[in-house]
């Protein structure tokens, strides 16, 4: 049974940091992590990928101020945020993927408030 279970957001003032935690069960390291996000009333959009090279990639909107890592000994991702902006405000969700299964799990969410 795979579980993915994300923790840490919460609400931020602007200029503030959080840092995100995902944490899985039952997969392989081999797995690709990634962050997305929701905004209310918007569709989902990707925040933040690493592989199992630890190379991360992020779009324009957040990059340099977020980062991505992972700690596979903890089966575990994390995502820090910095200098927050009203518009990062969504809820956040972990995702695991393999490239070549196409396997993915989503967690179920946790939310990012900045005012």
């Amino acid at each position: 049974h795979v579980q993915l279970v994300e923790s840490g957001g919460g609400s931020v003032q602007a200029g503030g940091s959080l840092n995100l935690s995902c944490t899985y069960k039952n997969l392989p390291s081999d797995y690709c992590m990634a962050w997305f996000r929701q905004p209310p009333g918007k569709e989902r959009e990707w925040v933040a990928t690493i592989d199992k090279t630890f190379a991360a990639r992020y779009p324009d909107s957040v990059k340099g101020r977020f980062t991505i890592s992972r700690v596979n000994d903890k089966s575990a991702s994390y995502l820090q945020m910095n200098n927050l902006k009203p518009e990062d405000t969504a809820m956040y969700y972990c995702k695991m993927f393999h490239r070549a299964t196409l396997h993915e799990y989503w967690g179920q969410g946790t939310q990012v408030t900045v005012s």
